[in-house]
C-alpha cells in the first residue's frame, strides 16, 4: 500500500513538472506572435489604420506626461485608466518612441510649492477642474484637477486638455465623451507635434472680410496643422491656381488646398468669381462664412436702434448653382446668448447688465456627423436660415448646425431695436422651428459659367476652362461673425481673445473647435476625422436603487466570493479524504 502511494505521488509530482515545462515553453513560443483581441462591443481598443500607420512612422521618441493621478472620483478613474489603456495600445506600434509617466499635481504637501506647481501648468496651457466633493457625512470639500498632458517631441511641447466641457452636457456626459475622443486627441496632438504642412490654405481678402487681428486666433489654430497665408485675388486667374504647358496642353493645378471667405462686406467681381468657381472645379475646398443682412452689435453701441438691410454680396448664383441659398433674413431664437446693455439712467455712472438677445442664436450641435460629435454650443450673431436647392444627383447635403425649434424668422430689412430686452418673449410667437445655418455639401459641382461664356473662352486653353468639377467639399456658414474672435483694445495695443470666448459671461463656446473640425474634414483625404466617430455607450448605475440596495451588493460581492472558496475547499478535502480511506486491495 505504502509502495503505491509512493508510486502514485511520484507520477503526480512528474505530470505537475511537466504541465510546468510545457507552460514555460508555450510562453515562449507565444512571446513570438502577437495576437490582440477586442472583446469590447465598440471596439474601443481597436485603433484606427491612420493611429496605426502614424505611430509606426515615429522617427523620434514622444514623452506623454499626464496630469491625472492621486486620490480621483470614480469618473475621473475611469478617465484616467481608459487613457493609460490608449497609450498602452500606442506602444504596441510605436514601440520605444512612445513613453508617458501620471503625475499627481497636488502630491505636494506645502501649499506654497503646490499653488506654484498649478501656476506652472496653467501657463503651459493646462486648464484645471474644480470639483465640489461631498462624503458620506455631508460635508463638501473642494478637489483641484488637472484633467490634461504635456506632450513633447524633440524641442516642441503642447498642451492636450482631455476634459470635455460642453454647456449642455451633464457631468458623466462630458466625461464619457471624453473618453470617445482619447485616441482622436491623441493622434492630432501628435500630428501637430510633426508639423508636417503638407496642405495649404489661403484666406481670401479683398472684399471686406474680417481683418487679420479679429481671425487671428483660428488662423494660429489652423498653422499647427497647415501652411496659411492671406490672398488677395483682385483678378488675377494665377491668385488661386497656376497653368503651365505640357505635351497635353494646358495643365491647371490648385496652389492652395482650401479657401476660406470670411465676413465678406462688399460684392465680389465676375472676375473673382469666375476664379473661385474654377478653383472649386478643379478640386479645391471652400469654407463660405457670409452674412446675407448687414447687422452688427457694434452698432447698437451707439443707438438704440438700427435697420439691417440685405447685404449685396454677388455670391448667391454661384451658391445656388452648388445647391445652397442663404436667405435674407435674420432668425431670433429663445436659445440665446446675452449681451451687456447699460441700464443707468442717462448722466450716472453706467451700469451694465446681461439680457437674453434673441438676435444671437446658441446652437447645440448634434451627433449626427464627425464635425459636429460631441461639441460644446456655438455661438452665432445675427444669422440667417439657409435652403439646401437643386437636385444634382452628383452632391450629397448635410446639415451640420440648426437653431432650436422655439424661432421666429424675420425678412429683410428688419428694424433691430434694443427695446426688445425689455419686451417679455411671448412662446407663441417663436414657432419657426428649426432652421439651418450650416451645410455640408460634397461630389461634383457644376460650373457657375457653364453656358454662359463665350465660345472663345470654352476654347482657349490658356484659360482651360472646366464646366463639370471633380469630387470636392463646401461649407456653407451663413454667419461670418462665427470666425470672428474679439480684440482687447489698450490704448495703440490689440490683443486677439480666443475665438468662442465671450468676456461678458467668462464662457467659451464651442466655436473654434467646430470650424477647425470643419477644416480638417475638408482637407482630410485619409479618414482621419472618423477617430471622431467612435461611440461608447455610457453605461450609469442607477442611483436611487443603489442608495437602496447597495449593501445587499456589497454583501453578494463581497462575502459570497468567500463562502464558495471555503465550501470549495471543504468539498476538496472531503472528496480527498474519502478517497485515500478506501481499503487497500492487493
Amino acid at each position: 500500500m505504502k509502495n503505491a502511494r509512493k508510486q502514485y505521488r511520484k507520477q503526480s509530482w512528474m505530470r505537475l513538472m511537466m504541465l510546468i515545462v510545457s507552460i514555460f515553453v508555450l510562453n515562449f513560443l507565444v512571446s513570438f506572435v502577437v495576437v490582440r483581441l477586442d472583446l469590447t462591443k465598440e471596439k474601443r481598443f481597436t485603433l484606427s489604420p491612420i493611429s496605426k500607420d502614424l505611430l509606426s512612422n515615429l522617427k523620434d521618441v514622444i514623452f506623454v506626461r499626464v496630469y491625472l493621478d492621486g486620490d480621483l472620483p470614480y469618473g475621473f478613474k475611469r478617465l484616467q485608466q481608459n487613457i493609460k489603456e490608449m497609450l498602452d495600445e500606442f506602444r504596441v506600434y510605436a514601440g520605444e518612441n512612445l513613453q508617458y509617466e501620471f503625475v499627481n499635481p497636488s502630491a505636494e504637501q506645502d501649499k506654497k510649492t503646490r499653488d506654484e506647481v498649478y501656476r506652472q501648468l496653467y501657463l503651459k496651457g493646462l486648464t484645471p477642474t474644480n470639483l465640489q466633493e461631498k462624503d458620506e457625512e455631508g460635508a463638501m470639500s473642494q478637489k483641484v484637477i488637472w484633467p490634461g498632458a504635456l506632450i513633447t517631441f524633440r524641442d516642441n511641447e503642447v498642451a492636450l486638455d482631455l476634459l470635455k466641457n460642453s454647456l449642455q452636457l451633464s457631468p458623466e456626459e462630458n466625461l464619457n465623451a471624453s473618453v470617445e475622443e482619447i485616441e482622436f486627441n491623441f493622434i492630432s496632438t501628435f500630428k501637430k507635434l510633426n508639423r508636417d504642412f503638407g496642405q495649404r490654405i489661403a484666406i481670401i481678402q479683398g472684399h471686406g472680410e474680417w481683418p487679420e487681428i479679429e481671425v487671428a486666433d483660428f488662423r494660429k489654430s489652423l498653422e499647427e496643422y497647415y501652411f496659411v497665408e492671406q490672398v488677395t485675388i483682385n483678378g488675377n486667374i494665377a491668385a488661386l491656381s497656376e497653368r503651365t504647358e505640357d505635351s497635353t496642353g494646358i495643365r491647371v493645378t490648385n496652389k492652395y488646398d482650401l479657401i476660406i471667405i470670411a465676413g465678406p462686406d462688399t460684392a465680389f467681381s465676375e472676375k473673382d468669381k469666375y476664379i473661385i468657381d474654377q478653383f472649386i472645379m478643379y478640386g479645391g475646398r471652400a469654407l463660405f462664412l457670409v452674412d446675407a443682412v448687414e447687422a452688427s452689435v457694434d452698432s447698437l453701441a451707439y443707438r438704440n436702434e438700427v435697420i439691417a438691410f440685405i447685404r449685396n454680396l454677388n455670391l448667391d448664383d454661384m451658391l445656388f448653382r452648388y445647391g445652397i441659398r442663404i436667405n435674407p433674413n435674420l432668425i431670433q431664437d429663445v436659445q440665446c446668448a446675452v449681451i451687456p446693455v447699460n441700464t443707468a439712467t442717462a448722466g450716472t455712472q453706467p451700469r451694465f447688465s446681461s439680457f437674453p438677445w434673441v438676435y444671437f442664436p446658441l446652437i447645440i450641435p448634434g451627433p449626427g456627423h464627425t464635425i459636429t460629435r460631441n461639441l460644446n454650443m456655438i455661438k452665432t450673431q445675427f444669422v440667417s436660415s439657409l435652403d439646401t436647392v437643386g437636385e444634382n444627383p452628383s452632391v450629397n447635403k448635410t446639415i451640420l448646425l440648426t437653431t432650436s425649434p422655439r424661432t421666429k424668422v424675420l425678412n429683410a430689412p428688419v428694424n433691430v431695436s434694443l427695446d426688445l430686452i425689455r419686451q417679455k418673449l411671448n412662446p407663441d410667437h417663436f414657432i419657426a422651428g428649426p432652421r439651418p445655418v450650416a451645410v455640408l455639401l460634397e461630389g461634383k459641382f457644376t460650373s457657375l459659367y457653364e453656358n454662359r461664356l463665350s465660345p472663345y473662352m470654352y476654347e482657349s486653353k490658356e484659360i482651360a476652362f472646366k464646366g463639370e468639377g471633380v469630387p470636392t467639399k463646401i461649407v456653407v456658414i451663413s454667419d461670418g461673425d462665427m470666425i470672428r474672435n474679439n480684440v482687447k483694445r489698450l490704448g495703440y495695443n490689440q490683443t486677439p481673445l480666443p475665438l468662442g470666448y465671450d468676456r461678458y459671461t467668462g464662457a467659451t463656446y464651442g466655436n473654434k473647435d467646430f470650424l477647425m473640425n470643419v477644416v480638417n474634414y475638408l482637407l482630410d483625404g485619409s479618414g482621419f476625422m472618423q477617430l471622431r466617430a467612435r461611440e461608447i455607450k455610457l453605461r450609469l448605475l442607477d442611483q436611487a436603487k443603489l442608495t437602496q440596495s447597495g449593501t445587499f451588493w456589497q454583501f453578494i460581492n463581497i462575502v459570497v466570493p468567500v463562502l464558495l472558496i471555503v465550501a470549495g475547499g471543504v468539498l476538496v478535502m472531503f472528496l480527498r479524504r474519502k478517497k485515500y480511506t478506501k481499503p487497500f486491495v492487493s
